[in-house]
């Protein structure tokens, strides 16, 4: 099956008709959906697949448990209203990559694997990257257990109802010791490839980021009747730190997004006694990240002092700046030089990937797809055709260059 009718097949699982985005979500219907597309591609190639103790699916030719295995793949779930290609992209690259390898007589030398992990966007639970980090042991087994929907379903009986066992979650140390090498290709989430007119990148690191939660709590009461002086409004507070969060990375060179806000007691005639807002923020480096949410938090305790309001902010999630595997990445580099006339520049992205939590078990390595808008996260994100054969090129190239004779 070639690349086109793969993307054409898995183009309409858990798409809106009303927005034309993607609601992929983890262990609901339209990630059902996908998981046993993933699961038809494997067969329909011969290949064994399985999912693993963490709900994460795999998709061997050859025996894994030889070691030393070389594996691709990305997710396949999304941010709400998310668009096509973040994630899918991999997953159905992969597969397309391996046939064109099938198609040269390629012979592995290595087992060859795709993977789909779990839950990568986190837009259910809250935390990115979940089906990874507790295959490679960043999560426990009891922050995974106290993960919780925004209906108060937790990830284990989200699990259950999808008809998984979630008393097998945990880390998968013997499965990541039989990965020699893990390339992840994915469309890019920026400009950098259009604006240097390449079609194919090569990842260098991922900026360090987190997510920040800003509970701002003031006085509900009657927004018809309370006067302006006598108010203890966290709307104001939060507004205000809204544009210092734009302020402070501006200043930095960096960026940062207040992008997800919860209100209480969200009425229209009501003055709000909560204001909660979700904190994004990225930078090239340790320093610069400090210095923008350390000033974000300075400016949010003084607006919030100013209208006297409470203020607690929690560091929810966090990942340090993640260097690629230097040696593997350097590989890339010269078995794409040697095989095709594409320059591959190596740039940085401020995205979070699967390869970069599994970077601290294993020597990891990414390949960029141009996106001619640099959109992402939204129904608007695309990739040309052309650029999307050429991606699958270079995969098969890369994954010929590390496991084929």
């Amino acid at each position: 099956m070639s690349f086109h009718s793969m993307w054409a097949e898995l183009l309409p699982v858990g798409r809106s008709s009303a927005s034309g985005g993607y609601r992929r979500y983890a262990w609901t219907g339209a990630d059902t959906d996908c998981r046993a597309w993933f699961r038809e591609q494997a067969e329909a190639r011969g290949l064994a697949h399985e999912t693993d103790r963490n709900g994460n699916q795999w998709a061997w030719l050859g025996d894994p448990a030889a070691g030393n295995a070389v594996v691709t793949g990305s997710h396949l779930d999304s941010v709400p209203d998310g668009g096509a290609f973040d994630g899918p992209l991999g997953v159905v690259s992969a597969f397309a990559a391996l046939d064109e390898l099938r198609g040269r007589g390629a012979r592995p030398t290595r087992p060859l694997g795709i993977v789909n992990f779990g839950d990568e966007e986190g837009a259910r639970f809250g935390l990115a990257c979940v089906g990874s980090r507790l295959t490679a042991g960043a999560l426990t087994v009891e922050q995974a257990h106290r993960l919780t929907d925004g209906d108060g379903v937790t990830l284990p009986r989200a699990m259950e109802l999808a008809g998984y066992d979630p008393d097998t979650l945990g880390p998968d140390p013997e499965r990541l010791a039989r990965i020699g090498a893990f390339v992840e290709l994915h469309v890019e989430q920026g400009r950098a490839l259009d604006l240097s007119g390449d079609r194919i990148g090569i990842a260098s690191a991922i900026w360090p980021h987190g997510r920040w939660r800003f509970d701002f709590r003031g006085e509900a009461n009657h927004a018809g009747t309370t006067r302006l002086a006598d108010r203890h409004d966290p709307m104001l507070s939060y507004a205000e730190t809204v544009l210092a969060a734009r302020r402070e990375a501006e200043l930095a060179g960096a960026v940062a997004t207040f992008g997800k806000i919860g209100v209480e007691p969200n009425g229209v005639n009501a003055i709000p006694s909560l204001v909660r807002g979700w904190l994004d923020s990225r930078a090239a480096d340790q320093e610069s990240l400090d210095t923008v949410v350390t000033g974000i938090e300075k400016a949010a305790r003084e607006y919030a002092a100013a209208h006297g309001v409470d203020l607690d902010v929690v560091r929810e999630s966090f990942t340090p700046v993640v260097e690629f595997d230097h040696a593997l990445r350097d590989e890339l580099a010269r078995i794409l030089g040697t095989r095709t006339e594409l320059k591959a520049p190596v740039l940085g992205t401020g995205a979070g990937h699967d390869a970069g939590i599994l970077s601290d078990r294993i020597p990891t390595a990414m390949l960029f797809v141009r996106n001619p808008t640099g959109v992402s996260h939204s129904p608007a994100e695309y990739a040309a055709e052309d650029d999307c054969v050429a991606g699958v090129t270079a995969l098969a190239d890369v994954l010929e260059g590390l496991a084929c004779t």
